[in-house]
């Protein structure tokens, strides 16, 4: 198997907080790879190392078979990198912006210009392109800092949380973006707390929390790793819900959450619903709805860092995470 990434045991310490505690990562090349945590898990600080904007206090990385810290220069010539916010030139047209950088990446004035035209194209913004990038909405902007950071056709994409503050339209034209990048060769690194993007997008998942990774696979993989499937109950009276959650407690051992009127709880046995069924009707509790489904990525999530993903209301990772 190729590896388009690879790290192994990196650490990075600022004064007395360890951000990353021996980070292991193994990224094929021509997918798309989710690294997931909440706030300050260490995301952040794990892509800028692999970007060769920081380096480790031990441990090493690979990036495209050349080492991040010995040879950092070949590992730049060879990825683009995305924040979580777009950078572009707010004074600039969104051509003059790509030109820029397509001249400060060495290319000839018509070579940059044609790989700008090429790529508003693409980033369908050709008919924006004579407009300064102040008057682009937000998911305008985010297209034209992710054609920034290809102009140099980079065979690897770094992007660190790419549709924050999207709205639901612009989140799903970059998803299709990614999509036609990696099918054309390409291998994406995404940091992402929607829970949603990484099961459209990415194939393999590692999970990052207090700067160590504690599970990796494939989304349905990391699904099955809990163990559970989700078992749901909704009475039919809401007066019933405290008497449903203490039912489900006692029978399922778990502990139950309840919200807009319904209960639910992890479960590792399917025979558990007919008992509830039937416990509740012993109490007298009518049942409106009830349903056995597999873990979302979000519980997934929950189960593994203890916190639910909060895409609604992030925050940038700090430097020192």
């Amino acid at each position: 198997m190729t590896y388009a990434i690879e790290a192994q045991g990196l650490v990075k310490r600022y004064g007395d907080t360890t951000a990353l505690n021996g980070v292991d990562l193994a990224i094929q090349a021509g997918t798309v790879f989710g690294l997931l945590g909440p706030n300050g898990a260490g995301k952040t600080t794990a892509v800028r190392i692999l970007g060769t904007l920081l380096r480790p206090d031990a441990g090493r990385a690979v990036v495209g078979g050349y080492d991040v810290v010995r040879q950092a220069h070949q590992v730049r010539q060879l990825i683009g990198l995305t924040g979580q916010y777009a950078s572009v030139d707010e004074a600039l047209t969104g051509l003059e912006n790509l030109i820029l950088i397509g001249r400060l990446l060495g290319m000839s004035r018509a070579g940059a210009r044609a790989r700008a035209t090429e790529l508003l194209r693409g980033f369908r913004l050709d008919d924006a392109a004579g407009k300064p990038a102040k008057a682009y909405s937000g998911g305008m902007r985010r297209r034209l800092d992710l054609a920034a950071s290809l102009v140099g056709r980079p065979e690897l994409l770094y992007l660190d949380e790419p549709t924050t503050g999207l709205d639901p339209r612009s989140r799903n034209e970059m998803w299709d973006i990614v999509r036609e990048l990696v099918a054309g060769g390409v291998t994406v690194l995404l940091t992402t707390q929607y829970l949603e993007e990484a099961d459209q997008l990415a194939g393999s998942l590692a999970v990052i929390d207090h700067g160590r990774v504690i599970a990796d696979g494939s989304p349905a993989e990391l699904k099955a790793r809990t163990g559970a499937q989700i078992l749901s109950v909704r009475p039919a009276d809401p007066a019933g819900v405290p008497v449903a959650l203490a039912v489900v407690a006692e029978l399922t051992g778990g502990v139950p959450e309840a919200a807009g009127g319904t209960v639910t709880v992890p479960v590792s046995d399917p025979a558990l619903m007919p008992a509830i069924v039937a416990r509740l009707d012993l109490s007298g509790i009518t049942v409106a709805e009830l349903a056995l489904r597999s873990a979302s990525l979000d519980e997934v999530f929950l189960s593994l860092t203890g916190q639910r993903a909060t895409p609604g209301a992030l925050v940038p990772e700090k430097s020192a995470a």
